[in-house]
């Protein structure tokens, strides 16, 4: 926690900002450990001085966890307001988050009036860069999801509802480490496979179709976030061309990832292959986000979204091609990216697998 503080100062000075008041609940996980609900809570920091302000439910919690830290605890119902006491007397502007509702921003306003500035960002960056910690505690959650996969692969078979495989997973990985789900696992088959972001349902899984499945859970924080496409019997000649053509163009996308590359070179990698294979209408969305304590943490890649990578970032590789009404395929990996090149997190096969 002392060093996230101290790199936060840093970035205060740098952007001309005396203190700040952080509301979004994955930035007072990173800075303070606090795991309250959104809106339970908020973070004032200034150049000397950082209060955690939440209320009695989470006061025996954050006592414990705040010992040895670098932040004083203050319990209040009222945190806007106690926010405003604690920054009374400190000179200047007061930084706030453009994630911030409107509603709060309101409420700040009235508070603080001209010395409340919005900053860009400025904790999300720091999150950017995983540490060695954050890089192990993602490694074992990259491991839960390989070792899920490939328990579900044994569990799969025609006759079984989407819903079903939904369930298992949750179950499995809830009984091996996982806490929770950091989305609605994407469960989707057949025709339904053409839906990037379709969620389980009750629709039967038949022979011949392909099966999507999307999961990501979270293990001590941090969550992975894995993609596999694969087939309950045999699919056909033209799905097994567009699972080829998926699985090339992550391949060159992933090889085009290192320290300083462009993340819009990077998405380009797979997209311009997919449109030289006769597919580019078929793919619309990003080709990879970073992941951490949220499952979508910048930056994102894609067509014009220009960023630079650099070591200690965990990137996904998501490219798909998705045919209405026939069937998708998409396959992601969780990488992270070094200064010499990148090191996969999920080892799952990305062959086609064929259920039988």
């Amino acid at each position: 926690m002392d060093q996230r503080m101290k790199a936060l100062r840093k970035q205060m000075r740098l952007l001309g900002v005396n203190s700040m008041v952080i509301t979004d609940a994955f930035n007072l996980l990173y800075l303070s450990g606090f795991h309250g609900l959104p809106g339970d809570g908020c973070f004032v920091v200034t150049a000397q001085r950082a209060v955690l302000i939440t209320d009695s439910r989470y006061e025996t919690e954050m006592v414990a966890r705040l010992a040895n830290a670098p932040i004083e605890l203050e319990i209040t119902r009222d945190y806007y307001a106690s926010a405003y006491n604690e920054l009374a007397t400190e000179p200047g502007t007061v930084g706030f988050e453009n994630s911030l509702q409107f509603a709060t921003y309101e409420e700040l306003k009235q508070l603080f009036g001209d010395r409340l500035v919005a900053v860009d960002n400025v904790v999300e960056k720091l999150r950017f860069v995983k540490d060695q910690n954050e890089i192990m505690t993602i490694k074992k959650s990259c491991q839960l999801a390989d070792e899920a996969y490939a328990a579900m692969l044994h569990y799969v078979h025609a006759g079984l509802k989407e819903r079903d495989v939904e369930r298992f997973l949750f179950d499995w990985l809830t009984s091996h480490g996982a806490s929770k789900p950091s989305f609605d696992t994407i469960v989707v088959s057949g025709y339904r496979s053409a839906l990037p972001h379709g969620t389980a349902s009750d629709k039967v899984i038949r022979t011949g179709e392909l099966v999507t499945v999307d999961f990501g859970f979270y293990y001590r924080d941090y969550t992975f976030d894995m993609t596999r496409t694969f087939a309950v019997g045999e699919p056909g000649a033209e799905l097994r061309r567009v699972y080829a053509v998926v699985q090339a163009a992550q391949s060159k996308m992933i090889q085009a990832m290192h320290s300083g590359a462009d993340t819009t070179s990077v998405d380009a990698a797979a997209r311009q292959y997919i449109a030289q294979q006769g597919y580019g209408d078929y793919f619309g969305h990003g080709s990879g986000h970073g992941i951490g304590l949220d499952i979508h943490e910048q930056p994102v890649m894609g067509p014009n979204r220009h960023h630079q990578l650099h070591a200690g970032y965990v990137m996904t590789a998501e490219p798909g091609i998705y045919l209405p009404g026939k069937g998708g395929v998409r396959i992601e990996d969780d990488v992270l990216i070094k200064g010499s090149g990148f090191e996969l997190l999920t080892h799952s096969n990305r062959d086609l697998i064929v259920i039988e």
